[in-house]
């Protein structure tokens, strides 16, 4: 069994066109069918659903995707800290975000690359966290910014990086309310988030839980509409304490934190569950338990 092989049976599966997977390993199709086909002789299993065009992998096939995706990355870690040793920590970091994390993320790359020049970092944001967990499991990111997973999620290692906390940004300007109720919150003309997305399923449990449903006036899937849709002055919303950091506070708003209840989600550092842990994902582990995530963001920013 060739490492070769196994990189051609993943790349069909992710692409799922025979054409293409070859042209992203750079070899001829032929060369990639021969090398799946060889890969099936040897472990005497049919892998891939065969017609005139790709159909799918066999029960066999999926299974065999999961072992190969590990392998590939165990090489692949393997290469880094060798690597390391000889220069220290190279390649590239991949970390996956959710919208409202962006700020964190913010946090963790300037450590990270100051302790590790050689690196780099791509940062795929704006993930939804059943994707973000899709991606970790078949290694196509190192780490991912994200929300605590339930506890159904095993095989994965979070450590908390800071307590997201919820703000009602308005129009006013002035001394206003020192803290609101959510239930007043519901009752302003409000712009949130896409209800498929995590942080907004986070709001609607709140209002729910104390019997008052929340029917938004605009919804979005980006966080910069929202926040050029509420300088406006015509919206209100509800939004994480972390995005202000980023975002501001528009001109003639004000920002009031959200009370009875008072909640809470926790937000960290999420990676595969593997020993030993890969050197980029290690070098990200130091950077955050120096980055003090939390005592940054701990103030409320005010408007500009």
């Amino acid at each position: 069994m060739l490492l070769r092989q196994l990189e051609y049976l993943v790349a069909l599966a992710r692409i799922r066109h025979f054409a293409r997977a070859a042209q992203a390993c750079f070899v001829s199709q032929p060369a990639l069918s021969e090398g799946i086909r060889k890969l099936e002789d040897e472990l005497k299993v049919p892998l891939v659903r065969r017609g005139r065009r790709f159909s799918g992998l066999t029960p066999e096939g999926e299974r065999v995707v999961l072992w190969a995706q590990r392998i590939l990355a165990d090489r692949d870690a393997m290469r880094e800290e060798i690597g390391a040793l000889r220069a220290g920590a190279t390649g590239q970091l991949r970390i996956g975000a959710v919208p409202t994390a962006s700020t964190a993320v913010s946090l963790l790359t300037r450590p990270f690359c100051a302790a590790n020049p050689l690196a780099t970092v791509l940062v795929r944001a704006d993930l939804q966290a059943e994707d973000i967990l899709a991606r970790l499991r078949a290694y196509e990111l190192d780490a991912a910014v994200t929300y605590r997973p339930g506890p159904a999620e095993t095989g994965l290692t979070f450590l908390p990086l800071y307590r997201e906390r919820y703000v009602l940004l308005a129009a006013g300007s002035g001394a206003g309310p020192a803290e609101i109720g959510w239930r007043e919150a519901a009752r302003q003309p409000l712009c949130l988030l896409d209800p498929l997305m995590q942080g907004r399923q986070v709001l609607d449990s709140v209002f729910a839980e104390i019997g008052a449903p929340v029917a938004p006036r605009v919804e979005t899937d980006s966080i910069a509409s929202l926040f050029a849709l509420v300088r406006t002055g015509q919206w209100a919303s509800v939004v994480p304490h972390a995005w202000l950091h980023v975002f501001g506070v528009p001109p003639g708003m004000q920002v009031v934190p959200l009370v009875d209840p008072v909640r809470t989600a926790d937000v960290g550092l999420l990676l595969p569950a593997r020993e030993p842990v890969p050197v980029l994902g290690q070098a990200l582990v130091n950077a955050a338990a120096g980055a003090r995530v939390a005592e940054a963001l701990e103030s409320l920013p005010t408007a500009s």
